[in-house]
């Protein structure tokens, strides 16, 4: 039964999606995007079926960590690595694109393979390593700032210094917009990545960010920014045909080689578009996850040194594992987590 449900609501995430592709392609009256958008999904779709057989044969295998719900554990030796199906789709229609500038495909191409990398690294520890834990935080830090850094910096030309707030509102932000572009960057790179925990919630999750941005960036009517709009669309689909084979139960885990570079795709497009705003609301999601992991480790640490013993604000960390420890079923918190994505997105255009 639970089976029927998942793909029950599987297909109404991608008719969802798919109708609000076609609606923007007639929009601008420029059918490409939806005739890409269904190539990546095929694509994706297809590479990842026949490439959990790959990663089998090498034994890239995900470990679960004992100290997460015990529910997880059957999990233990499920196909990982699913962003090696994702990404460099990405980074081939990017290539075949005309974008901008030589000068930007390039920083562009770079800088998503550096996070590729580092998600890639950090999965390959934790698989030889028999363990949860790949790269240190502090090393995963530090790669994601260099790799920010740079595109923001070889882009600080084309980086908006006026962020647009509603309508008409708008803020110069200045020398601030460099810090501020890379701390997002960077937030969304780890944001996607914390909510990564549950079977298909951060594809599902990541598919309407990804749509809602694409929506969001035409309804801004900017000709210049029409290619991110055709990417974000792209990344939707590439999104939802994995998602096919990574919702519950999962046959192959995104893992940080997806995550951490979807996330840092998503605040590329971001800062380049200046879309913070529109950003932060549909990407409620992903912030809700990462506000629960830094609200349960400052209480923890506040209560221990007043009391002497650390208390928590949720059972678990991320919010969704709390939800899981309170009895309800890990595929109903993805699909109300999903909801919860699609009123925000709908919110967003609205607003």
């Amino acid at each position: 039964m639970i089976g029927k449900s998942s793909t029950f609501n599987y297909s109404i995430l991608i008719i969802i999606i798919s109708i609000i592709t076609l609606i923007n392609s007639i929009y601008i009256d420029n059918f490409y995007i939806f005739i890409l958008f269904i190539f990546a999904v095929i694509s994706s779709f297809l590479s990842t079926k026949y490439g959990i057989n790959l990663i089998k044969k090498y034994n890239f295998l995900q470990t679960i960590r004992t100290e997460g719900p015990r529910s997880h554990l059957i999990k233990s030796d499920t196909p990982t690595m699913g962003g090696l199906f994702i990404i460099p789709i990405f980074l081939l229609i990017v290539s075949c694109l005309n974008i901008i500038s030589f000068e930007f495909k390039i920083v562009l191409l770079t800088t998503v393979s550096g996070f590729f990398f580092i998600g890639f690294i950090d999965d390959y520890l934790s698989i030889k390593n028999k363990i949860n834990l790949g790269l240190k935080s502090k090393e995963k830090l530090i790669l994601q700032i260099f790799f920010s850094s740079f595109f923001v910096i070889f882009n600080s030309n084309l980086i908006n210094n006026n962020l647009i707030f509603l309508n008409d509102l708008t803020i110069d932000f200045k020398n601030l917009i460099i810090p501020l572009s890379i701390i997002t960057i960077v937030a969304l790179s780890n944001s996607v990545n914390l909510t990564d925990g549950l079977d298909g919630l951060a594809g599902g999750c990541s598919s309407i960010v990804f749509c809602g941005l694409g929506t969001e960036i035409l309804l801004s009517n900017d000709k210049n920014y029409l290619i991110f709009s055709l990417l974000s669309f792209c990344m939707s689909g590439l999104c939802l045909g994995f998602l096919k084979h990574n919702y519950y139960p999962a046959k192959i885990f995104m893992g940080d080689t997806g995550s951490l570079t979807i996330g840092a795709i998503i605040g590329i497009i971001c800062v380049i578009t200046n879309s913070f705003f529109t950003t932060f609301i549909i990407s409620g999601i992903f912030v809700i996850e990462a506000l629960s992991v830094t609200l349960q480790v400052s209480y923890f640490k506040i209560t221990k040194k007043l009391f002497k013993q650390g208390k928590r604000l949720f059972l678990m960390a991320p919010i969704h594992h709390h939800f899981e420890l309170q009895g309800i079923k890990e595929n109903k918190i993805v699909e109300i987590f999903w909801l919860i994505n699609i009123l925000l997105l709908i919110f967003s255009i609205v607003i």
